[in-house]
């Protein structure tokens, strides 16, 4: 009997090899859970096609927008098999929504962490013709103001509805935050005087570069390169830094071998000019995480979000 058990090991351990010598023989599926056309989608992008000649298959983008970013994992984690023919953007509000509500997915449990890619240059902007000047202005008016200032952001229990009801609770403010599924949308929202303020990530920046939205401040620990006039939260007295790393996974189960080509092709795109270059005009820096130290922060998001809603009482009953 043991050795029948020995020999069947023996055969999936071919198997398993055999299916990683032939990964990937057909186009790889990246899901992008925001729209077109935001900071992740573009950024994701590049990444993808700066890889494809290191994975030796095209990688085909599927952007599946919606639930603040989790729907497009949990749907990967819950049909996808693991194969490693579908992976996606993994934003940390997949580790923090199980927390807020029930979800269908457990972040412990249903992913594959395959690399740590980058985090993101988050910032507040308005419309050129806004009366605020600084975003010092911005808050005062929002204090005497109650309730009368709409701030958009990806949807709620994303990183940037948590940071500016962070800051709301710090200086005994009311605002309302507008949920819109991806950054797009916001900005054509906050262009189009139908939102006050939009809080989110460099997606922005072409129409901050074109004058057509004031940014009043960026959230990283650091001013950032490309518009370092503009001041941190730290800078106008607020000590906090928001930049919500991220990487990509895929289904639980993968094959380590799979999870090896996947995560040597995708540092090599990391590496290659083309991306870096994207990220520079996103004012991106990278956060690169091997797949081991990627699963050690994935489970360290865990707690950490489990304390952070808890502290801020955002689970809904």
């Amino acid at each position: 009997m043991k050795r029948i058990v020995l020999l069947a090991a023996a055969i999936l351990g071919l198997a398993g090899g055999a299916q990683a010598q032939q990964f990937p023989n057909r186009p790889v599926t990246l899901v992008v859970p925001w729209p077109p056309g935001g900071g992740t989608d573009i950024g994701m992008r590049a990444l993808a096609a700066a890889t494809e000649k290191h994975l030796g298959q095209k990688i085909v983008i599927d952007n599946k927008p919606g639930a603040a970013g989790t729907i497009g994992p949990a749907n990967m984690a819950a049909t996808a098999a693991p194969d490693g023919y579908t992976v996606a953007q993994i934003p940390i509000t997949v580790f923090r929504l199980p927390f807020i509500q029930k979800t269908a997915y457990d972040p412990a449990k249903d992913f594959t962490y395959i690399i740590g890619v980058t985090g993101y240059t988050f910032g507040v902007v308005v419309k050129r013709d806004a009366p605020w000047k600084t975003f010092i202005e911005l808050l005062d008016y929002a204090k005497a103001n109650p309730g009368k200032i709409n701030y958009g952001a990806p949807g709620a229990g994303t990183s940037l509805h948590i940071t500016m009801e962070q800051i709301a609770k710090q200086r005994g403010i009311k605002w309302t935050m507008v949920p819109f599924k991806g950054q797009a949308d916001s900005l054509v929202a906050l262009l189009g005087g139908h939102i006050d303020v939009e809080s989110n990530s460099t997606g922005w920046a072409g129409s901050v570069n074109s004058g057509d939205v004031r940014l009043l401040v960026t959230w990283g620990a650091q001013r950032t390169k490309n518009w370092p006039a503009v001041p941190t939260l730290k800078d106008v007295g607020i000590d906090m830094v928001s930049n919500s790393p991220f990487g990509i996974a895929g289904p639980k189960g993968m094959d380590p071998a799979v999870v090896k080509v996947l995560h040597d092709a995708f540092k090599k795109g990391m590496d290659e000019q083309s991306y870096k270059d994207a990220m520079t005009k996103l004012d991106q820096e990278e956060y690169y995480l091997n797949t081991a130290d990627y699963q050690a922060f994935a489970t360290k998001q865990i707690a950490e979000q489990k304390q952070l809603v808890e502290e801020l009482g955002l689970r809904q009953q």
